[in-house]
């Protein structure tokens, strides 16, 4: 009789005693968690035949970020392909005139003594036509701006 009362209290110890579950009851908050990190967006100009290039950044914050991106359009780059392709098609004139809207390119051809086409007029021509009309010289010229200094003094 002891030996059933005893196999009786082990086998419900057992199947009793597994029932019950051991563990903790509260809510825990994990707050070292940072956010999400600000990307900086790619931008891609992977054609050579583009006078163009391309600047991203980004800034993060614990509570705001911010990301952006700009392309940047060489105007250099850009006189030097139109020039060529005038050329490319016979038009020398215009190839010239075109390098010429750059105030070093229009200084370097004065200096020469091959001043820059003025309205389809070229050599001493075309001299003239610029020193009547001086309001239509690229800006950064040196060799006017020295005129307009000299003028102004005497």
């Amino acid at each position: 009789m002891k030996k059933s009362i005893l196999s009786m209290l082990l086998v419900g110890a057992f199947l009793f005693g597994s029932t019950f579950a051991y563990a903790a009851d509260t809510n825990t908050t994990v707050i070292d968690k940072s956010p999400p990190t600000a990307s900086a967006p790619s931008i891609v100009i992977n054609n050579n035949d583009v006078c163009k290039s391309a600047a991203s950044a980004a800034i993060q914050t614990q509570i705001l970020g911010f990301a952006s991106g700009i392309t940047v359009t060489d105007e250099n780059c850009e006189r030097l392909k139109l020039a060529r392709s005038l050329f490319g098609m016979g038009m020398k004139v215009a190839a010239v005139s075109t390098l010429c809207q750059d105030a070093r390119v229009f200084d370097s051809m004065w200096m020469a003594g091959t001043p820059c086409p003025f309205m389809g007029k070229i050599g001493d021509d075309a001299k003239t036509a610029w020193e009547k009309n001086e309001d239509l010289v690229p800006s950064d010229s040196k060799i006017f701006k020295k005129k307009d200094q000299e003028q102004e003094l005497e």
